[in-house]
């Protein structure tokens, strides 16, 4: 099948190479890549045949939303345009309904796989008509893993469902967290490392978020000294307890998991470094590297 990849950042570049060896035609666009790509949407377009599939996988926001005005004045009858960013569930709503003006599809995809998901395949959660999700189904189910793929619900659905899916994940990770940094200043002399790989063998709190903290102690050391105990957001915690709230949900852990990461802005913790350091293993985020002490340097 034929399909557009708007983005080749970590996540697009995996996504085209995975459907590339599904036996995929992928034409790419990324104006920060160069090599192999087209030189414009309009370029892209015209390198799909109709009924085109465009897929965004850039960063949410107003990158997203100028690529999306854009391809709506491209686009022609029958295109379907798919967002597979972490854009919010609304704004994907509004899309839905802009595109239908015009005569085009619009998909919500939330996906999730990370830097791992070429080698694993990338869950996949849809949103959006049934008539383009089924067209589009050997794209998502090359994607995806076995099992990995669901058209969940109606426009936004897929967008919302990724949502909760990254709020439940800042729990889990804040949960490892915490347990690492008491056993960091227990009395006892423990090493992370080693009782990270053993959970990953018959414990009830075994996890592939557990296994990729076992490859950060690998990484940095079981101190996690060259990573700093900052831990970034990047909105969907917060989306979700905005919809929690709305819906007058408690979700009290999920809150607490995000205000940790707040706090981790002003105090140095180690639960700060393992969460950071497990959000690179996954996602390929970037860590701040800490700031080594030079001579002089007031030490307060």
């Amino acid at each position: 099948m034929q399909l557009g990849m708007i983005g080749l950042g970590r996540m697009g570049s995996g996504m085209t190479e995975r459907l590339r060896e599904g036996g995929h035609e992928v034409q790419t666009y990324d104006p920060n890549v160069e090599a192999r790509t087209a030189a414009s949407l309009a370029e892209l377009k015209d390198q799909l045949t109709a009924p085109r599939a465009f897929w965004l996988m850039i960063p949410a926001g107003k990158i997203t939303e100028d690529v999306f005005q854009e391809l709506l004045d491209l686009a022609e009858q029958g295109d379907t345009i798919v967002d597979g960013g972490n854009s919010n569930f609304r704004d994907s709503q509004r899309r839905h309904g802009e595109a239908q003006k015009r005569g085009l599809h619009f998909v919500d995809a939330g996906v999730s796989g990370g830097i791992w998901g070429l080698e694993v395949g990338f869950c996949l959660m849809v949103g959006g008509e049934e008539e383009p999700v089924q067209r589009l189904e050997p794209i998502f189910e090359t994607l995806a893993p076995d099992e990995g793929y669901a058209h969940v619900g109606a426009s936004g659905a897929g967008h919302f469902v990724k949502m909760v899916h990254n709020g439940i994940e800042y729990g889990l990770m804040q949960s490892y967290a915490e347990g690492f940094e008491i056993m960091e200043h227990s009395e006892f002399d423990l090493d992370p490392h080693q009782i990270s790989g053993i959970w990953r063998n018959g414990s009830v709190v075994r996890s592939w978020l557990l296994e990729l903290l076992h490859a950060a102690f690998e990484q940095h050391g079981s101190k996690l000294d060259d990573i700093a105990p900052y831990v970034e957001d990047s909105g969907e915690g917060r989306w979700t307890i905005n919809e929690a709230i709305n819906e007058n949900v408690p979700a009290p852990v999920i809150s607490a998991s995000l205000f940790a990461r707040f706090q981790s802005r002003d105090e140095i913790k180690f639960s700060a470094k393992v969460a950071a350091a497990l959000r690179q293993q996954f996602g390929g985020h970037a860590v701040r590297a800490l700031q080594k002490a030079k001579a002089g340097d007031d030490p307060r």
